[in-house]
């Protein structure tokens, strides 16, 4: 028989969840900024992982069981999983680049949606009308957040639009080679072996497009590294705490959080399309996760029930 999490741990995955998308929201916000000083999405990628390594260390050997928990049987697969992960995140923050914080932040979640294409097509699971319609309105979110039609200075530029929708599409994917790991694979050993394949390609980019920058464009760096990797190991122990249909909403406060640094940091307000787009393309992705949470528990009822 499977336990349920007790009200205090569904308290603590709730909290958990909260500060993995403070932690996000922070790291986003520092990289804008970092990205305003001239900061390129692969000099991101480099300092994102050599500043978040130290932590997740930190976490596997005080949490995880010690190195022991790296070992892996599958050494291809987390090839495979790092290099969607590690394009995905090089388009994110390309985005970040090119597109204020609050509509590169809207835009990454059109990652749910994706997840429901790649389920239907490659994973060949059942997709309702309703799950659909739900794709559907998330795609014209996104649409409305690109502002067709609005005068010239408000339109936004499709390069950052098509780098945003790229992103997520790989998220999307990893999300679905993650579903195959974890069935071998420790949780430990996916983190870690993944900020080291990022450290590794960003250290053979920084040649290329690395410069010097300011002390405080690289203490922006380095808070970027941390918070990335605190947001990491959050949302993975909340995973452990609660079930993932009770978390998963609370990653929209991003959004939240990318609205208020925009607004603070940047001195950037969301536009209305902005708004509306982002409380259509939430809207999708909550409905998507609470119809695969009801999906769950009614395969779950049929396989756990008694034979008649």
């Amino acid at each position: 028989m499977t336990t349920q999490p007790s009200p205090e741990d569904i308290a603590g995955g709730i909290a958990l969840r909260i500060a993995a998308a403070g932690c996000f929201s922070v790291m986003s916000a520092v990289l804008k900024l970092a990205s305003l000083d001239g900061v390129v999405a692969p000099e991101m990628l480099f300092y994102r992982a050599l500043f978040g390594v130290p932590v997740v260390l930190i976490w596997v050997m005080t949490n995880q069981g010690g190195l022991s928990a790296l070992s892996t049987r599958r050494p291809w697969a987390h090839v495979g999983r790092s290099a969607l992960g590690i394009v995905s995140i090089l388009c994110l923050f390309q985005t970040l680049t090119l597109l204020p914080l609050a509509d590169a932040t809207t835009i990454s979640f059109t990652a749910p949606i994706f997840s429901t294409l790649l389920s239907f097509l490659i994973l060949k699971e059942a997709v309702g009308p309703r799950r659909w319609a739900a794709v559907a309105v998330g795609f014209i979110g996104v649409v409305i957040v690109m502002r067709p039609g609005s005068n010239g200075e408000h339109v936004l530029p499709l390069e950052g639009i098509g780098f945003g929708l790229m992103a997520a599409l790989l998220t999307a994917a990893v999300t679905i080679t993650l579903r195959q790991l974890r069935d071998t694979e420790h949780v430990a050993a996916i983190v870690f072996w993944f900020f080291i394949g990022s450290s590794i390609v960003g250290a053979i980019l920084l040649p290329f497009v690395g410069q010097m920058h300011s002390p405080t464009t690289f203490a922006l760096l380095a808070a970027g590294g941390v918070a990335g990797g605190l947001a990491q190991l959050f949302m993975t122990a909340s995973l452990r705490a609660a079930p993932v249909a009770v978390v998963a909403p609370f990653d929209y406060l991003q959004i939240v959080g990318a609205i208020l640094f925009g607004w603070w940091l940047m001195q950037t307000t969301p536009t209305a399309n902005t708004l509306a787009g982002a409380a259509l393309i939430a809207a999708s992705g909550l409905y998507t996760a609470w119809r695969e949470h009801i999906r769950r528990r009614q395969a779950l009822m049929q396989t756990t029930a008694p034979p008649v």
